[in-house]
């Protein structure tokens, strides 16, 4: 029996809440951005290394801009923030939560 190499499993990427229109989407998951290639942005086609969750190409500000334009068909969650980990007690005692 040969024994593997241990492959190490990607992180879940999954989406987290929709915002409200008008809203900012919460993007800090560095897999949102492709340090390798620009494609065109689904939204405006110019070029952006940006990903949505789902690794369609799109400006966060375009899929904000989208979001608030169709509300009704952005609760189907194609663009949606992270999700967020829970806050450790040593950040939440050392004054180092959310600043944003």
């Amino acid at each position: 029996m040969t024994r593997r190499g241990r492959e190490k499993e990607k992180p879940s990427f999954e989406p987290g809440l929709i915002p409200a229109p008008g809203h900012l989407l919460v993007w800090r998951d560095s897999q949102h951005f492709d340090r390798w290639q620009d494609l065109p942005c689904t939204l405006c086609g110019q070029p952006t290394p940006m990903r949505s969750h789902a690794g369609e190409p799109v400006h966060k500000a375009c899929a904000e801009d989208w979001i608030t334009a169709n509300p009704v068909e952005a609760r189907l969650g194609r663009f949606a923030s992270d999700l967020t980990p829970k806050p450790t007690s040593k950040s939440k005692s050392k004054g180092q939560g959310d600043h944003s």
